[in-house]
């Protein structure tokens, strides 16, 4: 049964542009007060110039004043589900590695504490 931050994901992952890989991804990350934020991918012919829907996610919640997160629910029609690229992993690991990441495809789902998916990261304590 899906949640709301599934729906709202699924809502980001019909917005999606990818016009080259026609893989469509949809984020929503929820914040510790429980505001929501969605994002989708937002691919370019310049490949490197693409943004990842969690990506996405994170920025539009920066530009909102959200700093703490509780979860985050990827979907996408990956089966198994896809877990965040690496890129994705160090942008949300700027906010904390304790956030639930939720991957979820077709048939099924995949979860994740972020620290796990991204073991003896570069993070802010690396420069103190």
């Amino acid at each position: 049964m899906a949640d709301s931050l599934e729906e709202a994901a699924r809502a980001a992952q019909a917005n999606a542009y990818a016009p080259y890989s026609s893989y469509r991804v949809g984020a929503a990350l929820e914040a510790i007060d429980g505001r929501v934020f969605v994002g989708c991918n937002v691919e370019n012919v310049s490949y490197g110039l693409t943004i990842c829907a969690e990506r996405s996610a994170v920025v539009r919640a920066v530009a909102d004043g959200a700093r703490r997160f509780r979860r985050l629910v990827v979907v996408s029609d990956s089966e198994p589900p896809a877990s965040p690229c690496g890129a994705c992993r160090q942008v949300l690991l700027e906010f904390g590695s304790e956030l639930l990441v939720e991957s979820i495809g077709p048939g099924s789902r995949r979860r994740w504490l972020l620290g796990d998916l991204l073991p003896a990261a570069f993070s802010k304590g690396t420069l103190a």
